[in-house]
């Protein structure tokens, strides 16, 4: 049974006749998904305008872009006939809308006085130097309960959710949530810290980052109905390309300026983090960053019939080593 966040007036069950395909086109769709929520979700202001802000700025939307590249990359059409194609992209947009809404809360929260005390994120002003501390934490938190709720609830625009689909999603997804804030005080706790070693760094970076970058993969493909052969190459995949991004995060900071990044540069030296920079140098970096991606890469290759020219997972790794900031 799913919860309504709208009055019954306020219910318009279109829903997109195809799924979108190119980067821009899945962007778009997302924008058009997190403002019909924010919308449906009623928030008192100024609660509202801090989500709408932090919600549309300019970020990248890797995860939602895992989502929708993994469930563009496998074959569902065995599926179509119990389980119609379009009540599965559905649930492949609610996913989108989930990822991106939980990694924006993990960003607000990263960027208190408390946390990292940053002033940028995404090209402009962080949430609590636009409105306030207070604000911001609110924003945070119900972007956080959003989250869970965009899986199962009736939203403009989505065809009913299918229970059985979300509760595969929810698996999924909370425990890599739990594991995303585990991480992130596990590196604050290595702050300062002269003796880590590569393997504690690594399983900060699992949870930190990797976990929900597996989350985003691994509910693309639940949403196409990934079979158990495609699901365990996606984990092997999703490891590897959780791992590389955080390494590829490490080095942007030291090689890139702010204007590139959106974000200032060299934050993590100014907070004396544990990086991959920090312990191995960039060149030894790069190398290693490069050969997670390639390792990443090899494993999406194998889910799809597709050739890797044409496979859309694929195609969002290739960009991913390739990205700038």
């Amino acid at each position: 049974m799913t919860v309504s966040v709208l009055p019954k007036s306020a219910q318009a069950p279109a829903s997109p006749a195809r799924p979108a395909t190119s980067h821009d086109a899945m962007r778009a769709q997302l924008d058009q998904d997190i403002a019909a929520l924010l919308t449906a979700a009623d928030l008192p202001s100024p609660l509202l305008d801090a989500c709408r802000y932090v919600m549309t700025a300019s970020g990248k939307r890797v995860r939602p872009l895992m989502v929708f590249s993994t469930f563009a990359s496998i074959d569902s059409s065995a599926h179509a006939e119990q389980d119609p194609a379009e009540s599965r992209y559905d649930m492949a947009r609610r996913a989108a809308l989930a990822v991106e809404l939980l990694h924006t809360y993990s960003l607000v929260h990263d960027d208190l006085p408390c946390m990292d005390d940053d002033a940028l994120r995404r090209g402009q002003p962080t949430c609590h130097i636009v409105f306030d501390e207070a604000t911001a934490l609110l924003a945070g938190d119900v972007l956080q309960t959003l989250a869970f709720e965009a899986l199962h609830a009736e939203l403009p625009t989505f065809r009913p959710s299918d229970a059985l689909i979300a509760s595969r999603l929810s698996a999924v997804f909370a425990p890599r949530a739990r594991r995303m804030v585990s991480g992130q005080m596990l590196d604050l706790n290595a702050e300062a810290s002269s003796s880590i070693v590569q393997s504690e760094l690594e399983a900060i970076h699992r949870d930190k980052t990797g976990a929900l970058i597996e989350a985003a993969i691994l509910m693309g493909g639940i949403c196409a109905g990934a079979s158990d052969a495609q699901q365990a190459a996606l984990i092997e995949a999703a490891k590897a390309i959780g791992l590389a991004f955080q390494v590829q995060d490490d080095i942007l900071d030291v090689t890139m300026s702010t204007d590139d990044l959106g974000k200032p540069a060299g934050s993590d030296e100014k907070l004396d983090k544990s990086t991959y920079v920090k312990l191995m140098g960039v060149e030894t970096a790069t190398e290693y960053a490069e050969s997670l991606f390639a390792t990443g890469r090899a494993a999406a290759s194998t889910i799809s019939k597709d050739s890797d020219a044409a496979q859309p997972l694929v195609t969002l790794i290739d960009w991913l080593w390739a990205r700038k900031k």
